[in-house]
């Protein structure tokens, strides 16, 4: 099931939003009912909303450009200008969205450290909470990510995610997941989705990571937080009109795609058993469709070169930081596909 470019079959394992829409999601596209969306008369748009309300148990959903317009709404919904937010600091917000929340909302990060397992300890999210001080930014606002990209894909649990919204409460802070992959994280639980969204104030998930739609992701929380979440994606340029041509992918993903999830699970954990066995290279924990890997510091060949010689393989990866990498899996990665990257690491390796 790898792309075919140029004639050529191409294993694109750097991330799940390389992914194309399935024929099913095509076939929807062109099918779609659509309506002006920005006065919310685009019937397949609202049907997406209100299936993503569903799935989250929350009241209502907004669909977005992308989680970064998501979370970026998200924080000014819940945010004035000069508050602070409480997040990671290997928090996709706070690294790969362009510095927005300071940039554009004028609201201040405060990072605490990401555990291994992407979750934030209790007493760090506690301690930077800031008092009550006329030289102090207001702390408003808590974010989770969940499955933690940079964290090895690693999944936050029901009980912990539930602790961190205690303290909130108690500390009369807002909650707010960045959701991107929460659907992985459901399945490497066992458990549905709204049981992970339940203690958050906000959600958003992405609808273009490993569910296969070109664009798209849903903010989803109260009525009134959305009314409001809706107004600031019209001020982020967000309004996209007739929409439903998008949004039907997304209703599709989340009846045929969402189920299969497992299965990149585990071929995530196939790959990863296949690279562990190679000399070279040190695997980090597995628990969805993401698999981290580093080059032993002693490898006769540099960051670039390792990529070149796989690329040159048709295997692409992604280079995260100095000798550690990112495979992800996908619906358009199969097991034969992983057994010819695993072979073509096997043979890179041996160069």
């Amino acid at each position: 099931m790898a792309f075919i470019i140029s004639g050529q079959k191409i294993i694109d394992l750097r991330s799940d939003t390389v992914t194309q829409p399935t024929p099913e999601m095509r076939e929807a596209m062109a099918r779609a009912d659509v309506g002006d969306d920005v006065y919310g008369e685009d019937p397949t748009v609202n049907r997406l909303e209100e299936k993503a309300a569903e799935l989250m148990g929350k009241e209502a959903g907004l669909f977005v450009a992308s989680g970064t317009m998501g979370n970026l709404a998200a924080l000014l919904s819940h945010c004035d200008r000069g508050d602070e937010v409480i997040l990671g600091d290997q928090a996709h917000t706070f690294i790969y969205e362009a510095g927005g929340s300071a940039a554009l909302c004028g609201i201040h990060p405060r990072p605490v450290p990401n555990q291994a397992d992407g979750a934030m300890c209790l007493e760090d999210i506690d301690a930077a909470i800031r008092p009550e001080n006329i030289h102090f930014p207001r702390t408003r606002l808590i974010c989770l990510e969940n499955t933690h990209n940079r964290c090895s894909g690693a999944v936050l649990s029901v009980e912990y995610t539930k602790a961190v919204a205690d303290l909130a409460q108690a500390r009369n802070l807002k909650l707010h997941m960045d959701g991107a992959r929460i659907f992985n994280a459901a399945t490497a639980l066992g458990v549905a989705a709204s049981e992970l969204a339940a203690p958050a104030d906000s959600i958003t998930f992405c609808l273009s990571k490993a569910l296969c739609v070109p664009v798209g992701s849903v903010l989803c929380g109260s009525c009134r937080f959305i009314a409001e979440a809706r107004r600031i994606r019209k001020m982020l340029g967000g309004g996209m009109r007739q929409a439903g041509i998008l949004a039907a992918a997304g209703l599709v993903a989340l009846e045929e795609i969402v189920p299969r999830l497992h299965e990149d699970h585990t071929r995530a954990k196939k790959l990863a058993a296949g690279l562990r066995s190679l000399p070279g290279l040190t695997i980090e924990p597995v628990s969805t469709n993401i698999v981290y890997f580093h080059l032993v510091p002693d490898a006769a060949m540099t960051d670039v070169q390792f990529i070149e010689e796989l690329a040159a393989r048709n295997i692409k990866i992604m280079n995260i930081a100095r000798r550690r990498f990112r495979a992800v899996l996908h619906y358009w990665i199969d097991g034969e596909d992983v057994n010819t990257a695993i072979e073509a690491f096997r043979q890179v390796l041996k160069t």
